[in-house]
């Protein structure tokens, strides 16, 4: 699971919010997911002692990646995690992460979609390929081009209750974490 520093997450919903605010229901929404993961082995991304502190507190184990974006920081820790069959990468801001620590994906790649369809909030795949990353918008398009491009399965899912996730300030008024 990557994650910002909670000071400087959730730019977005900066405009709406005031910063504490913001910090803290990026702590409630990565907490969270944390704990639905259980009991799957959780490793936390980030490059913030504060956050790493976090991440061991909820009986994570941390990766410090030198990276200083998203991408690099996913794949740098993904070649970490190689020992593990496979790895799936769930984003610290799901509204409603249940179930996520009972989460069998089939072969190849999984894509849980964001509610737009755009946007990639988790993916599970085989360890140990020479996979690209490609966060941002239009991830889960990219990451279906490349399990193409190295001949894996590719399970898109739409309807999951993971595909919310909080990064405008209308994203809170439907869900659970509204201020």
């Amino acid at each position: 699971m990557p994650l910002k520093r909670f000071d400087d997450a959730k730019s977005r919903l900066r405009e709406a919010l005031t910063d504490s605010e913001v910090t803290e229901l990026a702590i409630r929404l990565a907490t969270g997911v944390l704990d639905a993961a259980r009991p799957l082995p959780t490793v936390v991304v980030c490059d913030d002692e504060e956050v790493a502190g976090f991440a061991r507190r909820c009986s994570a184990d941390v990766f410090r990646s030198s990276f200083q974006n998203l991408n690099g920081s996913v794949s740098d820790a993904y070649r970490h995690v190689g020992h593990f069959n496979q790895v799936i990468v769930a984003h610290g801001d799901l509204r409603n992460p249940e179930g996520l620590g009972r989460f069998t994906p089939g072969e190849g790649v999984t894509i849980v979609t964001d509610q737009r369809h755009d946007g990639t909030n988790v993916l599970a795949l085989p360890s140990g390929l020479d996979f690209r990353f490609s966060y941002g918008a239009g991830s889960a398009l990219r990451h279906a081009q490349e399990a193409a491009r190295l001949g894996l399965t590719c399970t898109v899912i739409a309807d999951s209750p993971w595909r919310f996730d909080v990064d405008e300030p209308n994203d809170l008024e439907t869900g659970p974490y509204g201020i």
